[in-house]
C-alpha cells in the first residue's frame, strides 16, 4: 500500500477527483501545537487557480473541515483527520475515455493494475485534485517547523522556455503570492501569463519548474543511507502528479563542473560554519549541513488537451482520434508550487521529529 509517508510524522491520503471529498490524515503530530481551522485554510487557498495563470475552470470551494485531533484550536496528539467536500465535480465528460485512455495520463497503467475498477472520473487517485489534502498535511507541518525557526518557500523559475532570475531579496511569499504565476521575477513572469494565455488558445498546455527553499534548517537532519534528506525529499516531491525530474543545489550542472567549482568551501561565521557557495543545496551526505535547502521540481505539461491525439481502444484495440474534454490546467506550475512547500516541510517535520528537534509535547 502505497497511501502514507513518513516515519514519525505520517501523511495519510486520500479520496479521488470526483468522488464525496479528498482529504489527509495526520499522525504523530506531537499534543499541544496551537494551530486554528483559517491557518490550514489559507494554505489550501494558496493552492487555488489564479486568474490568468491557465487554471482549470473547476471552482471548488475548498473549504477544510477537522474531523479529529484538534481540541479548541490545539493539537491533542491524536490522529488530525482533515478534509474537503468535492462540490463541483463534473463527470460527464470522462465517460468516452472508460475504454480509451488519455495519452499522457495514468489511465492506461491504472487499467493494467486495477482492471475496470479504477475509478477513472477525473483521474481518480492519479489526479492533482488529491494534492489539496497534501497541502493541509503541510500546513501543520510548517506549524511545527515554525518553531524551530524553520522556514519555507517556492516559487515558479521557468514556464516553457521562459526561465526567471529573481533577485534574492524578491523571494518572499508576499511577492510570490502577488504573481498569478508565483514568479518573483516579475518581468519574466508577464512573459509567461502570456505565453499560457497563447496555449489556452490553441489547445495546448505547457510545463516548468518550481524552486523550494527552506531556510533555518539545523544540520544532521537525514538518516542515511537509505533515508536520506534529499531521498526522502524526492520521494515527497514525486508523489505530486505530473512531478518529472527532482535536482538539489546545482543539480545536473554539477556534472559538468570541475571539483575545484563544485566543492562548497567552509568558512566561520561569527561562531558557525558556513559554506561560501551552496552548490550542494544545503544536503552533504544525505543530511542537512546547516546551509538552506535548495530544491527544484520540473514538471510535464498537463495531459489533458483538447488538440486531438491518437489513443487506442482498449476493447477493440482499434486506433482512435481523442479530444479531451472538461476542465483543465493549461499550466499546473503555479498550483504546484504551495504542494511543494507543503511535502518539503511534511519531510523536515518527520526528520525533525526523528532527531528529537521537536518534542512530542509543545509547551
Amino acid at each position: 500500500m502505497g497511501n502514507s509517508i513518513g516515519s514519525q510524522f505520517v501523511v495519510t491520503s486520500f479520496g479521488e477527483s470526483h468522488g464525496k471529498c479528498i482529504g489527509v490524515v495526520v499522525d504523530g503530530c506531537p499534543a499541544g501545537l496551537p494551530i486554528g481551522i483559517d491557518e490550514i485554510q489559507a494554505e489550501v487557498d494558496r493552492r487555488k487557480p489564479q486568474s490568468g495563470a491557465g487554471g482549470t475552470g473547476r471552482r471548488e470551494e475548498d473549504r477544510v473541515e477537522i474531523l479529529s485531533g484538534i481540541l479548541k484550536g490545539t493539537s491533542t496528539g491524536a490522529p488530525i483527520c482533515m478534509l474537503a467536500w468535492n462540490k463541483d465535480a463534473d463527470s460527464s465528460a470522462y465517460s468516452e475515455v472508460i475504454s480509451t485512455p488519455r495519452p499522457g495520463h495514468a489511465d492506461y497503467t491504472a487499467f493494467l493494475k486495477y482492471g475496470k475498477y479504477n475509478d477513472f472520473r477525473g483521474g481518480g487517485r492519479f489526479s492533482g485534485r488529491i494534492t489539496a489534502g497534501f497541502v493541509m498535511a503541510g500546513a501543520i507541518a510548517r506549524k511545527l517547523l515554525a518553531l524551530s525557526g524553520i522556514e519555507i518557500i517556492a516559487h515558479t523559475v521557468q514556464i516553457g522556455d521562459i526561465r526567471a532570475v529573481p533577485h534574492p531579496s524578491d523571494i518572499t511569499r508576499e511577492n510570490v503570492d502577488k504573481s498569478p504565476v508565483r514568479c518573483a521575477d516579475t518581468a519574466a513572469a508577464a512573459k509567461m501569463i502570456r505565453l499560457i494565455k497563447a496555449l489556452q488558445k490553441e489547445a495546448d498546455s505547457i510545463g516548468g519548474i518550481v524552486e523550494v527553499l527552506a531556510f533555518n534548517v539545523p544540520g544532521g537532519l537525514g538518516e542515511p543511507v537509505f533515508d536520506t534528506l534529499e531521498g526522502e525529499l524526492s520521494k515527497a516531491f514525486f508523489a505530486i502528479p505530473a512531478a518529472r525530474g527532482v535536482e538539489f543545489g546545482a543539480g545536473w550542472g554539477a556534472a559538468a563542473m570541475k571539483g575545484s567549482q563544485h566543492n562548497d568551501l567552509f568558512r566561520m561565521s561569527g561562531k558557525k560554519i558556513v559554506t561560501l557557495t551552496n552548490n550542494a543545496g544545503g544536503i552533504s551526505g544525505g543530511l542537512s549541513n546547516g546551509m538552506p535547502i535548495v530544491a527544484r521540481v520540473a514538471f510535464k505539461p498537463t495531459a489533458s488537451i483538447g488538440k486531438s491525439q491518437v489513443t487506442v481502444d482498449l476493447k477493440t484495440g482499434r486506433k482512435v482520434d481523442l479530444s479531451v474534454k472538461g476542465r483543465h490546467d493549461s499550466c499546473i506550475v503555479p498550483r504546484a508550487a504551495p504542494v511543494v512547500e507543503a511535502m518539503t516541510a511534511a519531510v523536515l517535520c518527520d526528520f525533525a521529529l526523528r532527531a528529537g528537534i521537536i518534542g512530542r509535547i509543545i509547551t
